[in-house]
């Protein structure tokens, strides 16, 4: 998930609070069991409902796997069923993996959560001196390092590889105050997680295989795109278009892949469960040092804006710890949860209530409508309370569908405008031909070809026809996970050799300056 504005956060704890508030129980074998049997009904009636296609569900109390459950398809329009063993992928429930794999590293001496960056991986910087030297492995895991939320996602739309991207953020501001200010990253949480694998030089995904997937017999989990194309048995990825899921996005997070990039089934991932509630014992091996485990389920930083009349306060107990969302559970004890989304089609959640050996996953192969998060939640709720304490799906879907569309409109969508009935003319097309050049995004080039205006963007040339909208403004058709498919602009100033181009500036400041005249 890669936005969330303070209004959805604030209003998620509002969800969560009032359920800690009511009275509850316990979980026990009995209650647990209960909850397990009303599950599949809710799945099947979920499904129905939203038209997800597929979804893949675990549980696990007390170190034995009490419920491990497939339904739907994996991809409409195909007969082939989901089951334990389809592969998803886990977008942004990544995280706790990649803490939960740094946690082993931390546990065999290789590392420490508060190794600087800067010792680590040597090169590595951010615009600020002081930060570059100060930033360590907690700080990034955290989110407090001071970067904003979208630091390196409109590189990684681009086409940026992994290097590439790390080595551009010492470009980008920081607006947030280090070590005080919480701003979901997912290339400050990468940026993390590599430091480590230079430091021990070897591949990020080597590690996490060597680390934990090998350990736990993880045989369909992998940080390698390319393992989960090839795997026959996955879940295609979902849109939704007038009301009815679509197959049409892939996502790579090759770059991400600490942060967004694993890829797993829910056989694999309850597995990965038991290792975490067993405070990293697994099959009676202690597979990763408990107490370098249990730094990861510690508050680091609140969630949420502070309320300045209550200083010292986080607002609705909403707090990051490394790689994991730190709540309060219906039992006052410690809850850890984290949910993954890619917009082109893929949700996930995960939730863990360590006290009680309980947790609860749930995938699913659409765009996020809050469907894992409920299915999750309604679970808990059968436990604790014996009946759901709120209709979950509605409420999150809402706040989903909010935040979607405060990221799609970043920037203008010139399709849903009304076009200007008078369109000043443009200049000739060679007016606005060259190379142009950004320093955070790199070179593109605008040229004229059989009479259109062609617009390549970096790193790889990607091509696009613009569109005269009015004056000096072009627009051309742009799909993405931030921006959504729609038309977007190019804005020119012919006079100052620049170009505006309008879906990158979310990010950093956008303006291109052209370097080489057109021909």
């Amino acid at each position: 998930m890669r936005r969330c504005t303070a209004v959805l956060l604030v209003f998620f704890c509002f969800l969560v609070g009032s359920v800690v508030a009511q009275q509850s129980s316990a979980a026990t074998a009995q209650s647990v069991h209960s909850a397990v049997e009303q599950l599949d009904a809710y799945i099947r009636a979920s499904l129905a409902g939203t038209k997800v296609p597929g979804a893949a569900v675990s549980v696990v109390y007390n170190d034995q796997v009490v419920f491990l459950r497939g339904h739907g398809v994996r991809k409409i329009g195909e007969a082939a069923q989901v089951d334990p063993d389809t592969v998803f992928e886990l977008a942004s429930v990544s995280k706790p993996i990649t803490s939960t794999i740094l946690s082993s590293l931390v546990g065999d001496g290789k590392i420490g959560w508060d190794d600087r960056i800067a010792e680590l991986y040597p090169g590595f910087q951010l615009s600020s001196a002081e930060t570059t030297r100060e930033v360590t492995i907690r700080d990034f895991l955290s989110h407090r390092s001071g970067l904003a939320t979208s630091s390196g996602d409109l590189l990684e739309e681009l086409g940026y590889s992994r290097p590439d991207i790390l080595s551009r953020m010492r470009f980008l501001p920081l607006p947030g105050t280090f070590r005080k200010t919480y701003a979901y990253s997912n290339f400050g949480f990468t940026a993390g997680a590599i430091a480590a694998a230079v430091k021990l030089n070897k591949p990020w995904e080597t590690i996490a295989e060597e680390q934990l997937y090998s350990r736990l017999g993880m045989t369909s989990t992998s940080s390698r795109f390319s393992d989960y194309e090839d795997r026959p048995n996955k879940a295609a990825m979902h849109i939704f278009l007038n009301g009815e899921p679509v197959n049409r996005f892939v996502r790579q997070a090759d770059a991400e892949a600490p942060a967004g990039g694993v890829s797993s089934s829910a056989r694999d991932l309850a597995e990965w469960m038991r290792l975490q509630l067993n405070q990293g014992k697994w099959n009676g091996k202690q597979i990763v040092d408990a107490k370098a485990l249990a730094e990861t389920h510690k508050r680091e930083i609140c969630r949420n804006p502070p309320d300045l009349t209550k200083p010292g306060e986080c607002r609705g107990g909403q707090y990051y710890g490394l790689g994991w969302d730190v709540n309060t559970g219906a039992q006052g004890d410690v809850q850890v949860s984290h949910s993954g989304a890619f917009f082109q089609g893929a949700a996930t959640s995960v939730y863990l209530s360590p006290d009680e050996h309980l947790g609860v996953l749930a995938l699913t192969n659409s765009m996020p409508i809050g469907l894992p998060e409920s299915i999750c939640l309604q679970f808990l709720d059968l436990v604790h309370f014996g009946k759901a304490q709120h209709d979950y799906l509605p409420l999150i879907g809402g706040l989903m569908a909010q935040m979607i569309k405060e990221t799609e409109d970043e920037s203008p969508n010139y399709a849903t405008l009304t076009p200007p009935q008078s369109p000043a003319p443009a200049k000739p097309l060679a007016a606005y031909a060259g190379e142009y050049t950004n320093e955070y995004f790199g070179n593109l080039t605008v040229a004229v070809e059989n009479g259109r205006l062609i617009l390549r963007l970096p790193p790889r040339g990607a091509y696009y026809e613009l569109a005269h909208w009015d004056g000096d403004i072009f627009t051309y058709y742009y799909a993405s996970e931030n921006t959504g498919e729609g038309r977007r602009g190019a804005k020119f100033f012919p006079e100052k050799n620049q170009v505006l181009i309008e879906a990158l500036s979310a990010e950093h400041e956008a303006v291109f300056n052209r370097v080489t005249p057109g021909k």
